[in-house]
Order: structure tokens, then sequence, then C-alpha cells
């Protein structure tokens, strides 16, 4: 099991508001090619709306547990997860994650054709007179992140010698499996020598994830996951700012150019909270080794893959069977 370390990490900060794009994205590559992290400032959700979505989350969590698990998650995980659904090291840890969360996706009609498909459909929502405005927040939120989220997507295109709009196609991110992911840390002391954490040690799944956090610390990540033995570090909460990190989709279209880094939750006696927006492409999406990351010298790293295989698997490594509620 990987050691803590109390050393805090420096990462690069992304300022969206820089006019120059080309030094935006000089130093968005560096971030890239270091170690896949890197704060996102001036992106344009007001900080009201995050605070919204926040104080949204808290009440929810807040609910006594027969209430939340009204709105469990379904088959193509929507809705709440209680504590333990997730084992998201499961090498390394006894339990699952000591974390509770509510997943929301998004929002394809029932009787949508492509509503039948895995991960694809309808949301599910807590009672709007027990959480009024609940429901309207959070899709505000999500559609605004996704935008946030796109543009990044676009710079990290430019970052890969690729045209801006790469990865708008359809099948990529055109119309994306994106989801927004509500997280509550209960408090719970981790101890890696037991087996014990906030969130176990894992890389994310698909092309990026956008995290808003709280003020209480706990990310941390490890640059170097083959390292012995691997060195964690800290990475500070930023207020308004979101922390980005690369997922495992991004590091195969890249032939490991771009890194999708090793990160874990610590818990240290204090609730925490925080909001997860993960990109990712079209379920139907094969990813594979992009033209300008590969030469005669420098082959794919990997085969192609289906997203949906790929993300399938995951989940079922990761994630309490849903039959264990009935």
């Amino acid at each position: 099991m990987g050691r803590t370390e109390n050393r805090e990490t420096d990462l690069n900060c992304i300022d969206m508001s820089e006019p120059d794009i080309h030094a935006s994205v000089s130093l968005l590559k560096q971030a890239c090619l270091d170690c896949g992290f890197f704060y996102l400032i001036n992106h344009g959700i007001s900080q009201e709306l995050m605070d919204e979505v926040f104080a949204q989350s808290k009440k929810f969590f807040n609910l006594p547990t027969d209430e939340k698990m009204k709105v469990l998650k379904n088959k193509i995980s929507r809705g709440y997860t209680p504590l333990f659904d997730e084992r998201l090291g499961p090498s390394d840890q006894v339990n699952g994650d000591y974390k509770e969360g509510y997943y929301i996706g998004m929002e394809k009609p029932a009787d949508d054709s492509e509503a039948q498909g895995p991960f694809r459909g309808p949301n599910v929502w807590p009672d709007a007179d027990l959480l009024p405005g609940w429901r309207q927040t959070m899709q505000e939120y999500l559609q605004q992140a996704l935008e946030v989220a796109r543009t990044v997507a676009r710079r990290i295109a430019l970052a890969l010698d690729l045209d801006a709009n790469f990865f708008d196609k359809r099948e990529m991110l055109g119309e994306p499996s994106a989801t927004l992911r509500l997280l509550h840390y209960n408090g719970q002391v981790s101890d890696p020598s037991r087996g014990i954490y906030g969130a176990g040690a894992h890389s994310d799944f698909g092309l990026i994830t956008l995290l808003a956090t709280d003020d209480v610390p706990g990310l941390q990540i490890c640059k170097n996951k083959d390292a012995e033995p691997q060195l964690w570090e800290d990475v500070a909460p930023l207020k308004g700012a979101f922390i980005v990190n690369l997922g495992d989709m991004l590091e195969r279209w890249s032939n490991c150019i771009f890194k999708s880094t090793l990160h874990r939750v610590i818990g240290n006696g204090h609730e925490r909270y925080s909001v997860a927006f993960f990109l990712d492409p079209n379920v139907d999406c094969t990813v594979e080794c992009l033209p300008s990351c590969k030469s005669q010298t420098n082959p794919p790293k990997f085969p192609p893959i289906s997203f949906l295989s790929y993300l399938s698997q995951r989940y079922k490594e990761t994630h309490v069977d849903l039959s264990t509620y009935k």
C-alpha cells in the first residue's frame, strides 16, 4: 500500500480569461505532461451558483437515510449511492469508500430511443416538495460545467497539435457521456495501513474531470504510480477554482503523452463535500491512438477500445451491484 506524505503538490493554474490562447495552451500542455492535474480559474461559472450547488448538496445528504434510499441508484447508475457503494481501489481497501454520492447524467426521456442503452436515460430526482429548487440547480450547473469542460477539451486538442474542434464530433463530445457527481465524506479518519480511505486510489475513466471542493483538504495525487514506495502529495483546495484531471481515455488517445494520474481521498476527521463533473466520450465511441500521437518509433501502446466496454468493466470492478440492495 502507498504511504501518505505531508508534501503539498504545486499545480499549474490555467486562467480561462487569459487572452493569449497560445500561452494558455502551452501552460496547460505542461500540466498534462507533468501530472495530468491543474487548477482552472475564471472559468465563467459564478461563485453564487457554485455555492448554491454545495448548499443543495448538503441539504440532500442531511436527509434521513430512508429518504435518501427512496432515490437509490437505478440500473443506469443515476441517483443515490450509499456509504461503501464504491470501492475505487479494490486491491487496497478493506471496506468500500467512506463516502456517499449522487449521480446525475445527461437527461434522456424514457421514451427516447437512445434512452434504452446502457448509461442512458432519465435521471432520478428527490421529491421537489422535500428539496424545492434542487433539480433546477443541478441541471443548470451540469449544463454550465459541460460548456466549461468542452472549452478545456478544445484547448487540450490544440495541445495535442489537433484542430481545436477535434473532440466536438458527435461520437466524441458532440453527444457526450457527461455526469455530475455530488459527494459527501463522513469524516472517517483514513488509515492507508489498514485499508481505510475516503476514496481508494484510482484514475478516472473518461476524458476530463472538473472537481469543485469545499475548504477541507483530503485529495492526494501520485504522479508516478509505478514508484516503490508510492509518493502521495496533497492537492490544496482553491476557492472558486476547479481542480481538473485527465482520465484514462485521454491517456489512451494521447498514447500516454498525457497522464491519467492516480489519486485518492484521505479523511482527516472532518466532513468534506465535493462536486465532480465527468466529461466522457459518447458511449458508442471507439477510442484509439490519435494521429498526432503515434509514429514509427512510437507506435500505439493500446489497442482500440469501445468506451462502453471500458466504462462497463470499470463500474463492475468498483461499484456494488444493484441487487445487493434488494
